[in-house]
Parts: structure tokens; sequence; C-alpha cells
């Protein structure tokens, strides 16, 4: 397992769903998050599910050193992308 819970963030929230665009859109703003080293918190989630373990950003986008970053993107009709991305 990994020594600390990684950042998770859900932008769909916030941008709605994009078809075709989705996984383009979503791969982007991984790549801001890696650039700029703020990862945008969930829309309209105070809190995650208590016991869940997941370190969900809430309420204020976090400042933090993001080195590696991993983008799901699951679409209709079973088209599923996974891209692990890094800084340079």
């Amino acid at each position: 397992m990994l020594p600390h819970r990684p950042s998770v963030t859900a932008p769909k929230g916030v941008l709605g769903h994009g078809l075709g665009a989705a996984g383009a859109v979503e791969a982007a703003l991984t790549v801001l998050t890696l650039e700029h080293g703020t990862v945008p918190p969930v829309a309209n989630l105070d809190a995650p599910a208590p016991g869940s373990g997941i370190d969900c950003v809430t309420k204020e986008p976090r400042r933090q050193d993001v080195r590696v970053a991993v983008s799901h993107s699951f679409g209709f009709g079973g088209h599923n992308v996974v891209l692990a991305l890094a800084r340079a």
C-alpha cells in the first residue's frame, strides 16, 4: 500500500459530462494540477463518508507538491481509460 493517502478530486460535478471529450478534459485538468500544484475540490461535498479512508479535497483547492497523478475516465458503453501522469 501507499505510505500516505493520495488526494482525490472529481471534476464532473463542476464541468458536467463532456461525453466524447470528457476524458480529454479530465486529462487536461490533471496536467494543470501537476503543473500548478493545486488540487481542485469536489463540488458539493462537505466530507467523505466516515471510515472511507478517502482523502477527498473539499471546500477549497489544496496547494500541494503533486508529482504523480492518475486520471480515471469511465464512459458510456464500457469505454474506460486510466492515465498515469508525472511531472518531468
